[in-house]
């Protein structure tokens, strides 16, 4: 199934996406709640004038640094070395649930940012509880996949990292984080060999495949749940694609520029840069 959650002036109801359009799911709740329900779709009436929201509000978002090239291309722009214990772990942060907008939304540019930039990844849904879930069997919690775009302020970054508390102000305000446009359940998709690329205003910035992650799905899956449970719309990011950022050309966002990120068998997230300040 493709699935979204879209308003038509009622309110978010969970959907169906056939083609280009929607189809009601027969769900009365959100898009957690029908993956936590086990997705009991019951195709109902295809939806006019339906608008496409975020197509989930996560539990949690775990971010990822699944590629080696966009590791080793943005580290040497921050001045900074590959660790060897990156090889080994797959290390995340956690990011805001309440700052994520969906397709064709206007991205805040934060007041205190200078430098804007776009980050393509894959995302995992998770689709039922597990706890210290062996890595052999962690893909089977995937319920489907999603795109993901990690907007992230490089000026604030390169200051915080001198701290080595991970990314705070760099990655949080609202609106930072864009998710859709549909989520493609797991049986419907495999995200071992998926093209993906990134355009602004219709030039292509860069492009690379899901094959290329070091870590897999399975790996994060693993390492996160020891000790502790994973629930049902938990979100899990790849990281960024080797050229799926501004920081690897040394080239940043612009207000309105429009951003797409574009993943094999699941579709196009766009999003317009606001202005700076309008926060």
């Amino acid at each position: 199934m493709r699935l979204v959650t879209y308003d038509a002036e009622s309110g978010p109801r969970v959907g169906l996406l056939e083609g280009e359009t929607v189809r009601d799911a027969g769900f009365d709740g959100d898009m957690v709640a029908f993956i936590t329900a086990g997705a009991p779709a019951a195709p109902g009436e295809v939806v006019e004038d339906a608008r496409l929201l975020a197509p989930l509000r996560p539990h949690t978002l775990r971010d990822f640094l699944a590629f080696e090239g966009h590791l080793r291309n943005a580290y040497e722009r921050l001045g900074r070395d590959v660790p060897d214990e990156w090889y080994e772990v797959p290390a995340y942060y956690k990011g805001l649930p309440d700052t994520v907008i969906g397709p064709d939304a206007v991205a805040p540019w934060p007041a205190y940012v200078e430098q804007l930039d776009h980050e393509l990844e894959l995302a995992a849904i998770i689709g039922r509880t597990v706890k210290d879930v062996p890595r052999e069997r962690a893909a089977d919690a995937i319920f489907g996949y999603t795109i993901w775009n990690d907007l992230s302020a490089r000026d604030v970054q390169k200051r915080e990292g001198a701290v080595g508390m991970g990314p705070g102000k760099a990655k949080d305000w609202d609106g930072s984080n864009v998710l859709g446009p549909c989520i493609v359940t797991a049986d419907e998709l495999d995200a071992a060999h998926l093209a993906m690329r990134v355009s602004v205003n219709g030039e292509l910035w860069g492009e690379d495949s899901s094959a290329s992650m070091h870590h897999t799905f399975a790996d994060m899956i693993a390492y996160a749940s020891q000790g502790l449970t994973l629930h049902p719309g938990e979100v899990f990011g790849s990281g960024t694609a080797a050229g799926g950022s501004g920081l690897e050309l040394d080239r940043w966002l612009a207000p309105g520029d429009v951003v797409e990120l574009e993943i094999e068998g699941i579709g196009v997230l766009r999003t317009t840069i606001g202005h700076k300040g309008d926060t």
